[in-house]
């Protein structure tokens, strides 16, 4: 008698995302493509045409007036202190959170995804409530000859508190991939916790530390929302580049509104390229870190 053969299960066929037509494939790349152009590449042209319309020589003039001196040198001081405060910020919340085990652990990750959620403008407004002349800090304050509001240390507190979850969030899940195996054996082998951060727990993290500094930095030199509530709008001493934009277009003065715009344009550029170009040379690398 013939043996019976098990039935053959038919599996169901899906259809795969590389299999699609080439037609299909290309209309998916023009509407990626078609929507890129209309929404970030255009605008950043007509930027740079409007920032050139008059010649170069009112461009230039644009940028060394006295007030856009002032405007760019606070936005760099800004981003000075704003950026490594992060930096250190996002370094031991990561840590915290991905090394050890603690009770408010989800709440601590929420409270970093917070500014993600809150209008920068409300954020801005919390601090003229707590800083302000009529808070219960604002007279103290200002008996003491402490300035927060409508000066720097408004300013940095506002950008720091939009700017903090881009180091955090961009570290928290890489060394949660990583684990605390690498560090257990340093320690198991005589190293001590700065010498285990510095030579192991550092040179794991470094390129998705750069990534979150390079992100920070770029979001901390374009912020307006917050930082308008707080600055007071003194020219040449609370404007940051985005404010005084906004006060020279709404004078009407366009070549210099776009001739300061193009520059923040141009440090935006100036990010993705950096990003790109270590993606490109340290690709492998970073891979082979992030699958670690």
């Amino acid at each position: 008698m013939a043996e019976a053969k098990p039935a053959t299960v038919r599996q169901p066929r899906f259809r795969s995302a590389v299999t699609e037509t080439r037609p299909a494939r290309y209309m998916l790349m023009a509407i990626a493509f078609l929507f890129l152009g209309i929404f970030l590449v255009l605008p950043l042209v007509v930027v740079f045409i409007e920032a050139f319309q008059k010649g170069t020589g009112a461009f230039v003039d644009a940028l060394i007036d006295p007030d856009a001196m002032a405007a760019i040198r606070l936005t760099l001081l800004v981003a000075a202190i704003s950026v490594p405060a992060n930096l250190v910020f996002g370094i031991t919340a990561a840590w915290a959170i991905a090394k050890f085990e603690f009770k408010g652990k989800a709440f601590l990750i929420t409270l970093i995804d917070l500014p993600f959620s809150v209008s920068p403008v409300i954020s801005g407004l919390v601090y003229v409530l707590l800083f302000g002349a009529g808070s219960l800090l604002g007279p103290w304050l200002k008996a003491h000859g402490v300035e927060i509001l409508f000066a720097v240390p408004g300013i940095v507190l506002a950008t720091v508190f939009v700017t903090f979850p881009f180091v955090a969030r961009e570290l928290i899940p890489l060394m949660q991939e990583q684990g605390t195996g690498d560090e257990e054996a340093a320690i198991s082998l005589g190293a001590s916790g700065w010498q285990t951060f510095w030579f192991v727990t550092l040179p794991n993290i470094k390129w998705g530390l750069l990534y979150g500094v390079l992100l920070c930095n770029a979001r901390a030199m374009g912020e307006f929302g917050a930082v308008s509530v707080v600055s007071g709008h003194i020219r040449g001493l609370t404007n940051t580049m985005p404010l005084h934009v906004e006060i020279l277009y709404n004078e009407y003065n366009a070549v210099g509104a776009f001739a300061v715009a193009s520059l923040l344009a141009g440090l935006a550029l100036v990010t993705l390229v950096l990003k790109t170009l270590l993606e490109i040379r340290y690709g492998a690398e970073i891979a082979a870190t992030r699958g670690h």
